[in-house]
This record gives C-alpha cells, sequence and structure tokens, in this order.
C-alpha cells in the first residue's frame, strides 16, 4: 500500500505549502496551535467624532455633510469665493497699448480745457487713475486695446508716464458704443457738439439702421439727439467762428440750421468775416450775428446784411432792419483814431 502511495505521489513538490488553519472554538483549549497565521492588513478606516470607524459610503457622507475639519474648510472658502461673484478684475496696463475707439466723442479741446489740466494733476498726485478706464481686446493687434471709456484718464496717464488701472471686457461694437454712450451722459461735462460727433459717426457708419432705432436702443431722446448731430454736421466755416465748437449749445441748433438753409451764402459770408476778425468774438454773439438776419416767424421782417471785408483783418457787417428802419454797423480791426472818420461818414448820411 505504502508503495502505491508512494509511486502515485512521485514528483509532487510540498514546498511553501501551509497547512489551513483549524477554526477556533468559542473556548480554546489550552493546547498550543501548530502555526499562527500572521493577521491579514486591513484598511485604516475613517473616524467620526464619536471614535466610531465609517465604511466608504460614510467617508462620503462625512465629506457632504461637513462633519470633518478638512469639509468645513472647504465649506468656507466657497462661501468666501461666492462674495465675489460677477466681480471685474481691473489690471494695470501700458497706456501705449490702449488706443482711441473710432467711436471716440472727446475733443481735441476738451484735453486743452481746464478740466482736464485738473484731472491730470489729480492723477499725478495720486499715482494713477484711481477710477478704472473700459477696454476691449482689439482683433487687429496681440495686447493691444481699444478704449470704451475713460478718454481723459487714459491721455492724462499716458501724458504722466504712468500705467492705466483698467477693465478688460469682450465687447462687440454696439456694446462698446452703448458703455461709451451711457458713461458720457452721467458726467456734467460732455458737451453737445461732442455727443453729437458720436452718434453722427454711429450712423454714418451704419451702426444702427436709423436715428430712431439708436436712440431706443440707447435710451436717449430723439430731439435732444437730433440736435446734438446738427451741430456736429455744421459747416467748418461756422464751427471756427466760435471760440471752441464746445462752447455751442444744444438751444442753438435749431436757429443755426433754419439760417443756414434759409441763406446759406449769407451765414457762411458772415462766420468767415467773423473767423478772420483781428478781434474774436464769443460764442454767444457769434450765433447772434449768425442767425440774427433770419426769420425768427412768419411774421418777422426780414433783415439784409451786408459783410465788408477790408485789409489787415479788418472786417465789418452792416445790417438793416426793415421793421426798425435803422442800419447795425459793427467794424472790426479799427482803433479808436478812426472814430472821426466814421462819425464824418455817418453825419453825412443822415444830412
Amino acid at each position: 500500500m505504502a508503495k502505491k502511495i508512494t509511486e502515485k505521489t512521485a514528483g509532487i513538490s510540498l514546498a511553501g505549502f501551509q497547512p489551513r488553519a483549524k477554526e477556533v472554538p468559542a473556548v480554546a483549549p489550552a493546547v498550543a496551535a501548530p502555526m499562527q497565521q500572521p493577521a491579514a492588513v486591513q484598511p485604516a478606516a475613517a473616524v467620526t467624532g464619536t471614535g466610531k470607524p465609517f465604511t466608504g459610503a460614510g467617508i462620503f457622507m462625512s465629506a457632504i455633510s461637513g462633519k470633518d475639519g478638512l469639509s468645513r474648510e472647504l465649506a468656507e472658502a466657497q462661501a468666501r469665493l461666492k462674495q465675489f461673484e460677477g466681480a471685474k478684475i481691473a489690471r494695470l496696463l501700458d497706456p501705449a497699448m490702449v488706443h482711441a475707439s473710432k467711436w471716440a466723442n472727446r475733443s481735441e479741446e476738451s484735453f486743452r480745457a481746464q478740466a482736464f489740466v485738473d484731472l491730470k494733476a489729480e492723477i499725478a498726485s495720486t499715482g494713477g487713475n484711481v477710477q478704472p478706464i473700459v477696454v476691449r481686446p482689439r482683433e487687429d493687434a496681440l495686447d493691444t486695446f481699444e478704449l470704451a471709456f475713460g478718454h481723459r484718464r487714459h491721455r492724462a496717464c499716458l501724458e504722466l508716464g504712468l500705467p492705466v488701472l483698467a477693465l478688460i471686457e469682450e465687447l462687440n461694437d454696439v456694446e462698446l458704443f452703448s458703455h461709451m454712450d451711457r458713461e458720457n451722459r452721467q458726467r456734467a461735462d460732455l458737451r453737445p457738439f461732442e455727443q453729437g460727433m458720436m452718434y453722427a459717426r454711429a450712423l454714418d457708419e451704419g451702426l444702427f439702421p436709423s436715428m430712431r432705432k439708436m436712440c431706443d436702443y440707447l435710451g436717449v431722446d430723439v430731439g435732444n439727439a437730433s440736435k446734438a448731430i446738427v451741430l456736429a454736421r455744421l459747416p467748418a466755416p461756422v464751427l471756427a467762428c466760435f471760440p471752441s465748437p464746445l462752447e455751442l449749445q444744444q438751444a442753438w441748433a435749431t436757429p443755426l440750421s433754419a439760417a443756414l438753409q434759409k441763406n446759406p451764402d449769407q451765414v457762411l459770408a458772415r462766420a468767415k468775416a467773423m473767423a478772420t476778425a483781428a478781434s474774436p468774438v464769443s460764442a454767444g454773439e457769434a450765433f447772434k450775428q449768425l442767425v440774427e438776419e433770419g426769420v425768427v416767424s412768419n411774421h418777422t421782417p426780414a433783415e439784409s446784411t451786408v459783410v465788408v471785408q477790408g485789409v489787415d483783418g479788418r472786417s465789418g457787417t452792416i445790417r438793416f432792419n426793415g421793421r426798425k428802419k435803422s442800419f447795425d454797423i459793427r467794424l472790426n480791426g479799427l482803433d479808436e483814431r478812426q472814430i472821426k472818420a466814421i462819425e464824418s461818414a455817418v453825419k453825412k448820411l443822415l444830412n
């Protein structure tokens, strides 16, 4: 029998074989175990505040319910971040990389005004603009930007050699125009002529199909926008007779337009005479001379005016008022020594 068993098990190796551990009864006998197996390594269990271990599901529930310190810190951080939802980040930019928009409504005259001088001094004292400008990235040039609004702040920083604080926004043309218009209308120093330039350019460029559509989109009065555009479209000689186009008043738009339509040659001649006069007239006086002879109503007789051009910048206007039967003579570029000659000429007419 033993011989048969030996033949059957020939070639079988027991190297590394360990017998199965016997089950330990509830009360172990007082005999040594044949060979004790090493304890299996158990994964570390998460522990709750009560000391009880968590299963995998328990760990997940602990995390989402904020029962452990890490989840509490995460929740607090998320709450802090939520306070900044919708916030815009301002960056310091090289002002040389920021360019004026084609919709810009700031006349060069505004950068020579005292208000700009004061703003520039304030920015210099604070080391930069406290209120950021708004720009959009330019598609045609990398790392350059187009101004939406803040032209005076940008110009001040550019001239002072200071970085300009800016908010960068992705805007299309209509959005940029709208942002610029709304921000500018909140400022008291924007003049009707500048606003008119902006509106006229938008219509010329086809940004809006009509003035009505533009005004509806921007929420502005059609009448006010129309008057501003009239001022912006005044002929160059008419603009030149004013000390600055920024002094044009919105209320002057309708009378100036009516005078130009009634007698354009006469109005342009008067404008050129005033522009070349040795002694410039005020904006109010220029407006009065341009429209005084126009028809104010259907029942007001028209006045006639003669413009006289002399040498060395001397000029004059002679107006006849048919209702008053009077002449109004205004001479520019003369000195006091010529008063006798003028008096003598007037006496001859009266006699």
